[in-house]
């Protein structure tokens, strides 16, 4: 996993004979696959369920102060993306890889208001207020 600590992160794995070799592969395809992950200040913008194969993450918004309260595979995550506040429950399988999919898959479905106000022909203080 590499991010930017400032919205953007991508995943890789790579495979060869020699370990430096495999981590040069890994992050070459984690940079390739870079995401844009909407966050308001330090959490991510409403709750979310992602999945992947038999592994499920559930994602939740909290407030300033509360820190990263996730399993290893998710907590990596959210430290390279820049996310300080959020409320993880790892559901199904414990498979590592499987879990930071399913992390992703939640972290792509996450709509950003700006976008979605934009897409519906409407100014943002319309849709909400």
């Amino acid at each position: 996993v590499v991010g930017d600590q400032n919205g953007h992160i991508g995943y890789g794995a790579g495979k060869a004979n020699d370990v430096t070799e495999a981590i040069r592969k890994a992050v070459d395809k984690a940079k390739e696959h870079m995401i844009s992950v909407p966050m308001v200040r330090s959490t991510i913008p409403h709750e979310i369920i992602g999945d992947f194969k038999s592994a499920s993450v559930l994602l939740r918004p909290a407030v300033p102060g509360t820190g990263i309260i996730a399993g290893g595979a998710v907590r990596h995550v959210m430290d390279a993306c820049g996310i300080k506040d959020v409320l993880s429950k790892s559901l199904g399988a414990k498979n590592n890889i499987n879990t930071v999919k399913a992390t992703f898959d939640a972290l792509q479905k996450l709509f950003d208001a700006k976008e979605l106000a934009k897409n519906r022909g409407k100014s943002l203080s319309e849709m909400w207020g």
